[in-house]
């Protein structure tokens, strides 16, 4: 069986509401950041990222990992690229073209700075989302963020949604880094297909699911 290690607030959300989309069963060990424990221990039955136990899964000290029937991997957008290859239907690729469709888009939304001065904002996109989910909507970064937003807009035109006209990994792993940044009401205004797009992706039965755990977890 899949095993997921990390927390619901964390990135492994995005592998949990995956697996829920795609009916995948899996055990979730829970291992919480160090950070967040602030020098007090896990909760009972939960490691921490520092811990010997994690580290031997992952030497990084990061979650999310997988032990996919001894298959480890790290990485959030690349455990969901790899999940939707494996297990197939409409959330994983059709074909190569899709494939790489897919691996366009989760890695844009590492790394976009369309329009961005190098003295505006450091990171790429999702450095710039996170940035306002824990810092707040500072000018600097929503000005820096228009240009990526204009051309997720410009994406979603087409289709409604980012790969082969239906939703797919693509769209997960794309959507969870817009979610950082889903409070700056001006940038949905000014991009309704993203605004329609995000709406549908949140939505969406499996990600409800996960977000209700994820609201339910300890802080």
């Amino acid at each position: 069986m899949l095993t997921i290690y990390g927390a619901f607030r964390s990135r492994a959300s995005r592998n949990i509401w995956l697996c829920y989309e795609a009916s995948i069963p899996f055990k979730l060990v829970p291992v919480v950041q160090s950070y967040r424990l602030k020098g007090a221990p896990p909760p009972a039955g939960a490691l921490e990222t520092q811990s010997p136990e994690f580290l031997k899964i992952n030497p990084h000290g990061h979650i999310p990992s997988i032990d996919d029937d001894g298959v480890i991997l790290h990485e959030s957008l690349a455990i969901n690229l790899y999940l939707a290859k494996k297990h197939g239907g409409p959330l994983g690729p059709a074909n190569l073209a899709e494939d790489g469709e897919m691996t366009m888009w989760s890695m844009w939304a590492l790394c976009e700075r369309a329009g961005v001065p190098a003295h505006v904002a450091d990171g790429g996109f999702e450095a710039m989302t996170l940035s306002v989910a824990m810092n707040g909507p500072k000018p600097e970064t929503l000005e820096a963020l228009k240009g990526p937003f204009a051309q997720l807009d410009k994406a979603l035109a087409r289709t409604g949604w980012l790969v082969g006209g239906r939703f797919t990994v693509a769209d997960i792993n794309v959507a969870e880094i817009v979610r950082y940044a889903a409070g700056t009401k001006a940038l949905f205004d000014a991009n309704p297909n993203v605004k329609k797009w995000y709406d549908a992706c949140v939505g969406r039965p499996a990600y409800k699911k996960m977000w209700a755990e994820r609201e339910a977890e300890p802080v």
